[in-house]
């Protein structure tokens, strides 16, 4: 009767494990979605490239995904950054506007991009500013350009919707890189490079600490204010990315609207691949998991006609069974209905 016993320890040991439950949740809405709409997982080839709802749907999350890592981050140091929707707007409203007052070549595409990028910068270094030197609460820290962020990008468009036309940076969003969405392409090489930098150096593991236990690893010699100033400043520029990211496609920077509400689907996406609000450990594979959870969550409420005004519901419902199911107290209630003690007595 070992196999039995083993069968079911496997399985408590696979429930445990803090991406179980989004994965399951995540694989649920894809089956569902299939099984309401037949053509859900048809992905086809026109012109050498990918086309498809799977495809869409990777594309899209491309910009939780790149706002999830720079939060992920910043959650680990115990922070939080409620200015990502507004740094997307102004960093889209930038790179805009320098586009329509210099004509829309690939040379102006590319110096809007990094003049765009480098504003990022510059707000989540300003952040980390008010947090580590000032000593500001990151809630409140944060919320002060969540806030005058918006103001910031009206001033840049004049209170108006900047649209312009320029070929190279509308690729930045709508383009391919040998078939494959150049969002996805985006998204792929920054995960990467970030998972390089947390994973594969001192970075990650310093972050965590500080998340743990600030006070004790600062007595263990880690360097906590320059550290923290670093992950406001990836949250920042990140953020910048997505916000072009998102509004590539349409060449239109709309400073009441772009990036509106993202700072919660950051955080959404974040506490859906499993990383605790209150800082220390975090998944980079959570946050993969998150984002694509969230705009399947989105393409579901299309797919199975849910009103738009039901859609924030219809993710907090999704967001309350997935932090159920993962929470501790709930774990060891269903493995306890496991029949491991009868097992235990017929071997």
């Amino acid at each position: 009767m070992n196999a039995p016993n083993n069968v079911v320890a496997n399985l408590r040991r696979l429930t445990r494990h803090h991406l179980f439950w989004p994965v399951a949740a995540l694989v649920a809405l894809v089956l569902a979605c299939g099984a309401y709409s037949p053509g859900f997982l048809d992905v086809t080839v026109a012109d050498s490239h990918l086309f498809g709802q799977p495809v869409d749907i990777l594309r899209q999350s491309v910009t939780p995904l790149l706002l999830g890592l720079g939060m992920c981050l910043v959650i680990a140091t115990g922070g939080i950054d409620l200015s990502v929707g507004a740094v997307m707007a102004i960093s889209l409203a930038v790179s805009l506007t320098f586009i329509d007052a210099n004509g829309p070549g690939t040379a102006t595409a590319l110096t809007a991009l990094v003049i765009g990028l480098i504003t990022a910068l510059v707000i989540g270094t300003f952040n980390g500013f008010l947090v580590t030197v000032l000593g500001i609460q990151p809630f409140i820290a944060t919320m002060i350009l969540m806030v005058a962020g918006r103001g910031v990008a009206m001033l840049v468009t004049k209170g108006q919707i900047t649209t312009t036309a320029s070929p190279a940076f509308k690729s930045i969003g709508s383009g391919f890189v040998l078939g494959v969405p150049t969002p996805v392409v985006i998204g792929a090489v920054v995960l990467a490079i970030v998972a390089v930098l947390v994973r594969r150096t001192a970075l990650g593991m310093l972050v965590e600490s500080i998340g743990i236990n600030r006070e004790a690893s600062r007595l263990a010699g880690v360097r906590a204010t320059g550290l923290i100033w670093t992950v406001y400043a990836i949250c920042g520029l990140l953020a910048g990315l997505a916000g072009i990211v998102y509004g590539a496609p349409t060449m239109a920077a709309d400073a009441n609207n772009i990036g509106l509400m993202k700072e919660l689907d950051a955080i959404m996406v974040v506490v859906l691949g499993g990383t605790k609000l209150d800082g220390g450990k975090f998944s980079l594979a959570g946050v993969v998991v998150g984002s694509l959870l969230l705009t399947t969550i989105e393409r579901a409420v299309i797919i199975f006609h849910i009103p738009s005004q039901v859609t924030p519901l219809f993710k907090a419902l999704v967001l309350i069974v997935v932090c159920l199911a993962a929470s501790e107290r709930l774990r060891r209630a269903v493995t306890g209905l496991l029949p491991v003690r009868r097992l235990q007595e017929a071997s």
